[in-house]
């Protein structure tokens, strides 16, 4: 029997495709950024790890003696009152979509390995094949619902008046749109490794039945 259908064929397919995306996703600081024709803004780019700015002052310093611009990761410890911004710099809509974008991140890394293990160690004729499809493609799903859930409150919160400045002149970036294609692919992966399992064991108790119609047929000519 053959190891894959066309369905398990294009599951992988698409799997590589949203696995990269959300990677690049993950890691990336352009989740949302500052029109770059704005001279002056004090914002320059920010991911769900990292932020960018040309100027931000303090905002706990009503003088404005500080000022941060460059690139840091959330958790620079190097950096003089950085972590003393960490919750201006994380607001709740921020965190959730950190974590359920976590979840989506590691959901795909699990995947990758029984991904791996279904291309090239697990056939048809294997006891846990069918297991092996079917958790790939719910891993998968789950993936991408926690993905889907991070990239909604992201939309719905990040660019809002009264936190990164310059709000009108901010948008979302090319990083949000991988994300968001990421986990649409993801939601595809998924779907398409469960119709391969439903495939698969349609399959199995197509030859199943065909070789004991076979048995039948030989003990009767005997």
């Amino acid at each position: 029997m053959k190891q894959r259908t066309l369905a398990g064929n294009v599951a992988v397919a698409v799997f590589i495709l949203a696995m990269w995306s959300i990677m690049v996703a993950f890691f990336s600081a352009s989740w949302l950024v500052s029109d770059y024709r704005i001279s002056g803004a004090q914002f320059d780019r920010l991911g769900l790890w990292m932020h960018c700015f040309r100027s931000l002052p303090d905002p706990h310093d009503e003088y404005q003696r500080r000022f941060f611009s460059g690139c840091r990761w959330i958790f620079d410890p190097f950096t003089t009152g950085y972590h003393q911004i960490r919750g201006y710099l994380m607001p709740w809509f921020i965190v959730i979509t950190q974590f359920f974008f976590l979840v989506a991140f590691l959901g795909v890394l699990v995947s990758f390995i029984l991904v791996l293990l279904f291309v090239l160690c697990f056939g048809p004729g294997q006891k846990r094949f069918l297991q092996l499809i079917r958790l790939i493609g719910f891993i998968l799903v789950g993936a991408g619902i926690s993905g889907g859930l991070a990239v909604i409150v992201f939309a719905l919160f990040a660019n809002r008046d009264g936190w990164m400045p310059g709000h009108s002149n901010n948008f979302f970036g090319w990083a949000f749109a991988l994300a968001i294609s990421g986990v649409i692919e993801t939601l595809i992966a998924g779907s398409l490794f469960l119709l391969e399992a439903n495939i698969q064991k349609k399959k199995q108790k197509y030859l199943a039945n065909s070789q004991q119609k076979f048995e039948l047929e030989q003990e009767t000519k005997a």
